[in-house]
């Protein structure tokens, strides 16, 4: 009651007294105030105890007879002990202020860093877009004074295509600005392969590619959101097309496959393969950054971006292997357990 009512910076007490004896008393201080610095007294022959007492972080030990020289000594440097855990604390909270200010600053500057990179990237996206829909004004106008509709129906389309891209741009940049968790629902896994291929076969027929699915029978249900498996299935396999497009790949027959396996652990694998241009080292490792195309003007750099960050919120995996023309496979694997929410 005394200790806590008093609060001494030092306390000196025997190793040997009646009942609870100087270690044990030691400890008790030392667990309820470690910073409170103890002296421990001893006899001669109790040169062990106070030997183990400095395990247990006693500041010092004098032995009887005490000496005012001896104990001056041993208050000295428990009060310099004192002084350099005060000077230790406050530089530990000072040091503990400039890391929190330094990281303050270096999160705000790879902010400014990252909205300066999309800014660039979106603009250079939107000048990709209005080029295209000046190129299509100019054959609408052209169509006009020439009373062409060759003319005419090539320029709206020219135009009708480049809305149609701001609107996408528009709604990728949404989708990934957003945070959501996925609305998972017990799903056939086949599923949504199967409505990408029937979306996609007729582009996959006008533009001479071989569009193929071989889905696995007797898949298990997963949990999973299939508005965004469908959403990441479509632009993989519009990518894909769009690399057997290609002018490296004119001179041979070009096929795209969608198949579903059940990896070990997994609770489905989408694979989507394409024999088109393939991809270089280099190329491979940006095709997940944001305003990253291989497309030129035909791209805005979103969807694979998109794609990664629903198989991320899901808990799985995209991933890609590519050789440079030869073609490229694309893997996503979906986990078994629901995703937490």
């Amino acid at each position: 009651r005394v200790f806590h009512e008093a609060g001494p910076e030092v306390i000196l007490t025997d190793i040997k007294m009646p009942g609870m004896d100087g270690i044990e008393l030691l400890k008790r201080i030392k667990e309820e105030s470690p910073n409170t610095e103890v002296i421990m007294i001893t006899g001669h022959g109790e040169m062990e105890l106070a030997i183990q007492s400095l395990k247990y972080d006693a500041s010092d030990f004098i032995t009887k007879p005490i000496h005012d020289e001896t104990l001056d000594i041993a208050l000295r440097r428990a009060l310099e002990r004192i002084s350099y855990k005060q000077k230790l604390k406050e530089y530990t909270e000072n040091l503990e202020k400039m890391v929190e200010e330094k990281s303050r600053k270096l999160v705000e500057a790879e902010r400014l860093a990252a909205v300066g990179q999309t800014v660039a990237g979106l603009a250079h996206a939107i000048k990709n877009i209005t080029s295209g829909l000046t190129g299509g004004m100019y054959v609408l106008e052209k169509g006009m004074d020439l009373e062409n509709r060759t003319y005419l129906s090539q320029g709206w389309q020219m135009i009708k295509g480049n809305v149609q891209k701001i609107k996408g741009m528009a709604v990728d940049l949404l989708n990934y600005a957003k945070e959501r968790e996925p609305e998972v629902q017990l799903c056939d896994p086949n599923g949504p392969a199967k409505e990408v291929y029937d979306l996609m076969l007729p582009r996959a027929t006008e533009l001479g590619v071989t569009l193929k699915i071989a889905p696995i029978q007797g898949l298990p249900h997963a949990w999973f959101d299939r508005e965004g498996v469908h959403r990441v299935l479509l632009n993989l396999l519009a990518n894909a097309i769009d690399a057997c497009t290609d002018i490296s790949c004119a001179s041979k027959t070009c096929e795209v496959s969608l198949r579903t396996l059940k990896p070990e652990g997994w609770a489905v694998e989408y694979q989507v393969t394409d024999n088109g241009c393939g991809m270089d080292e280099e190329t491979r490792k940006k095709i997940f950054q944001i305003f990253f195309s291989t497309k030129g003007s035909r791209g805005t750099g979103l969807g694979l971006m998109i794609a990664k960050k629903i198989v991320d919120e899901h808990g799985g995996v995209l991933d890609v292997s590519s050789e440079k023309g030869k073609g490229t496979v694309f893997r996503v694997r979906l986990p078994e357990k629901k995703p937490s929410a």
